[in-house]
């Protein structure tokens, strides 16, 4: 006759073995799924600025931060305490197309700085224009209406001097740009032009 004793404790035990096996492959088919822990690029200085700021250099780590992303931007070399503007763009160089003010960067007494931005800095990073509308006019520069545009991707990073007279100060153009609050920035000093133009590091994030 077959000893039946041990019967419910093996039971148990391969129930709770195959509970587990369930439970692990969840776990790794969303593992699979889900978008990188992070992601390191390079940011290189712009060619306006090759001989003014040759030691220039930056460093951009992405990762996941909650339901969004956050960007931590680090750069050296650059003049102490300055202020320098990051924009999110289209294209890393001139004409830059799609932009916008993501924040700033200030730099201590060795030049060197750091900042923190949450927001949407992956494959999902756009902008939109369904139609054309009325604008706020802050400063004499500012247009007074949009103009439409389907989604455009906004894949690179760039930052500028946050003004004409730090720029200058540097021993670099003078040359204004509206890459700052009031758009009166100076030259831009950084960005991803590592990157093909149509394939920024952003947008490898989240693939």
């Amino acid at each position: 006759m077959q000893d039946t004793s041990t019967f419910p404790f093996r039971f148990r035990a391969s129930a709770w073995i195959v509970a587990l096996a369930g439970v692990m492959a969840i776990f790794l088919a969303r593992g699979a799924s889900a978008e990188p822990a992070s992601l390191n690029f390079e940011l290189v200085r712009s060619a306006g600025v090759a001989t003014c700021l040759s030691q220039a250099r930056g460093n951009v780590r992405l990762t996941s931060h909650g339901a969004n992303q956050q960007m931590e931007v680090n750069v050296s070399g650059l003049p102490a305490n300055n202020t320098f503007t990051v924009f999110i763009l289209q294209l890393p160089h001139s004409p830059f197309g799609m932009s916008w003010y993501q924040g700033d960067v200030v730099t201590n007494r060795q030049g060197e700085g750091h900042a923190k931005f949450d927001g949407i800095f992956s494959d999902e990073t756009f902008v939109v224009a369904p139609n054309v509308g009325a604008a706020p006019a802050v400063h004499p520069q500012d247009a007074i209406s949009n103009p439409a545009t389907a989604p455009v991707h906004t894949f690179h990073v760039g930052l500028w001097f946050d003004s004409v007279a730090e720029a200058t100060a540097a021993n670099c153009s003078g040359n204004p740009t509206p890459f700052n609050g009031d758009h009166t920035a100076g030259v831009q000093v950084l960005n991803t032009t590592n990157f093909p133009d149509d394939d920024g590091p952003l947008g490898q994030f989240g693939r």
